[in-house]
């Protein structure tokens, strides 16, 4: 497999790039709430939705030149990355491959010119990994469906004016559907404003008897077999993005290594970190690799679940372990807010937990060894 870059791919990356520097590099690594000024800015040069079809307002381009793209907004700054993330990976790909003739054409415009955001409302309380555990219900009222229960770790959750609600129709696991609820419907409410670990907004998601038009039904029967063939393709965002910093914390580091000097000698002259540096050169070549196969085998398409599984795992291990690495070669400014690596070993731990946490990972890729399912529940296989 050739993994360079077609002549138009590097043509991308540099304008992207170019683009980040000047919209978004001031206030990188600065802000705190969600960067709607850099959601209209992607929306203004085409960058959102750029692998949907062109037919529903996408560019038509291929995963792959999502992925590069996102790594060279990330390299830049990661809160804008997020606006990316949101207009092109997350929960938007469910809006347009399932929404209904009217939410396509009356719902999803809103979000790829960054006018809307929308946030996948997945977990509950009780229902992480174990989505089929999910309570939130719904069910038909004359030209509405009717909403109970709640969401929590929902991505920018305090800012999103909608979100695809995952629900029972029905008692069983073939019984889930999903529901695109614009957050001023009638019977919905916010919890308050919570923060991660890494500083960026979530909050809780209350429906209570909330009434939405039955045309905002993306799915009422079978969605995890339905929506979940697309979910590879957001985990390639979190991959990307983890990889992109990591990449960033590690540059940044062999330049510090070059110009400090300890007892009299350059850092980068000491055998240990030069060790140092050559193991994180290994993993990032090796993360970058994984997810160019998933993602270019994919095209513009859902990436095999496995190599997806693969490259999302390997990516955000040695993020991780790269930015961590990284700040402990600055020492003590690396771990001063002043300076960038402390948020980039923060924010590279919550995508080892975000989007299919690296245990549940490791999962998908044993059944795939195995060519079997395992079970995770209680008394499964006795």
């Amino acid at each position: 497999m050739d993994f360079g870059l077609t002549p138009e791919q590097t043509t991308l990356v540099e304008s992207v790039s170019k683009l980040a520097e000047r919209e978004f590099g001031a206030r990188a690594f600065q802000r705190t709430e969600f960067a709607w000024d850099s959601l209209k800015v992607l929306a203004e040069h085409d960058l959102t939705g750029l692998t949907l079809p062109v037919e529903v307002g996408g560019q038509g381009a291929s995963l792959l030149d999502a992925v590069l793209v996102m790594m060279a907004i990330t390299k830049v700054c990661p809160h804008s990355a997020d606006a990316l993330q949101a207009s092109n990976f997350g929960a938007i790909r469910q809006v347009a491959n399932f929404g209904s003739d009217y939410v396509r054409a009356e719902v999803l415009p809103l979000f790829l010119r960054g006018e809307g955001l929308v946030t996948a409302g997945m977990s509950e309380p009780d229902a992480g990994s174990a989505l089929t555990d999910l309570r939130t219900s719904a069910r038909y009222e004359g030209e509405h469906v009717v909403l109970n229960g709640q969401k929590c770790w929902n991505s920018h959750g305090p800012d999103a004016t909608h979100s695809v609600v995952w629900c029972r129709f029905g008692p069983s696991s073939r019984d889930i559907g999903a529901v695109l609820v614009p957050f001023d419907s009638p019977g919905f409410t916010r919890g308050k404003r919570e923060l991660h670990m890494s500083g960026e907004s979530h909050c809780q998601l209350f429906f209570d008897e909330c009434r939405v038009p039955k045309e905002y039904v993306l799915a009422d029967s079978g969605a995890l077999g339905k929506m979940l063939s697309i979910f590879g393709v957001e985990r390639m965002g979190n991959a990307s993005r983890a990889l992109a910093l990591a990449e960033t914390a590690y540059e940044r580091a062999v330049e510090h290594a070059k110009v400090r000097q300890a007892f009299g000698k350059d850092l980068c002259e000491f055998q240990g970190l030069q060790w140092k540096f050559a193991d994180m050169k290994v993993e990032l070549d090796a993360a970058r690799m994984l997810l160019l196969r998933a993602v270019a085998n994919a095209d513009a398409g859902a990436p095999d679940a496995t190599e997806a599984a693969v490259a999302k795992l390997h990516a955000n291990r040695t993020a991780f372990q790269v930015a961590n690495e990284a700040m402990q070669v600055f020492g003590a400014s690396g771990y001063s807010q002043e300076y960038p690596l402390e948020y980039i070993v923060r924010r590279t731990r919550g995508w080892m937990i975000a989007g299919g946490s690296v245990e549940i990972l490791k999962n998908t890729i044993a059944g795939s060894i195995f060519g079997r399912r395992f079970d995770q529940r209680a008394g499964a296989g006795k």
